[in-house]
């Protein structure tokens, strides 16, 4: 029982959002009007991505001391797990973009900071697949997993702000957080900031669970 808790909360938490988020009174702000409300959605999704990366690093510097696969497994699934929301947050966030900005891609720093560091990620799967001898894949893996991960949050929270920037939080534009993130939306951003975390290390460990056992069906034939 003490296993699953956490993933019924986070279906609770994640539900919960798509029924306050939605239904409950947002503020009716210049240009961004209703839309704030995919503030629910973009941000938990990135905060989901973030917490898989964070344990993928983990998982790396585990690999690198004890040199177990299962820790190597960890981290490549959480990676895989990593990018798929990654993507769902570009996705969500091109999306508001085309209502706000008026373009799904505009170009803005913030956007092209996230596009490289998706990139940057992306040729970690491609370097795994590009090494044949197992232990050489993970270890060389392992080095530039934890080496990503602080130039991706460089990318991604760091240069955006050092200059001029569309979007809320970077280049002097102020977060949203600062000045219209009122009760009623506190409500559904924090609850959804936990719960879409909480539905990312689920994936994470179900990706995990199946690499162990293809991998103990290819050992044994």
């Amino acid at each position: 029982m003490y296993q699953t808790w956490w993933k019924v909360a986070a279906v609770l938490l994640v539900l919960s959002t798509f029924y306050t988020g939605l239904v409950f009174k947002a503020p009716r702000l210049p240009i961004i009007h209703e839309t704030i409300r995919n503030l629910y959605f973009h941000v938990p999704m990135w905060m989901g991505m973030l917490t898989v990366f964070v344990v993928s690093v983990y998982f790396s510097i585990k690999y690198l001391q004890t040199g177990k696969e299962e820790h190597d497994l960890a981290a490549v699934e959480s990676v895989n797990t990593g990018l798929l929301f990654y993507t769902l947050g570009l996705l969500t966030g091109m999306l508001w973009a085309k209502f706000t900005w008026g373009e799904f891609w505009s170009g803005d720093p913030k956007q092209n900071s996230a596009a490289i560091a998706f990139l940057l990620y992306c040729a970690y799967l491609v370097l795994r697949n590009s090494i044949d001898e197992e232990q050489k894949r993970a270890k060389i893996s392992a080095i530039y997993n934890i080496f990503a991960f602080p130039i991706m949050i460089v990318l991604i929270f760091v240069l955006p702000r050092m200059t001029d920037s569309l979007h809320p939080g970077s280049g002097g534009n102020p977060a949203f957080g600062k000045y219209d993130l009122d009760n009623g939306m506190k409500i559904a951003f924090y609850p959804a900031m936990l719960g879409w975390s909480f539905i990312a290390l689920w994936i994470a460990t179900i990706r995990y669970r199946i690499r162990l056992i293809e991998n103990k069906k290819n050992a044994i034939n």
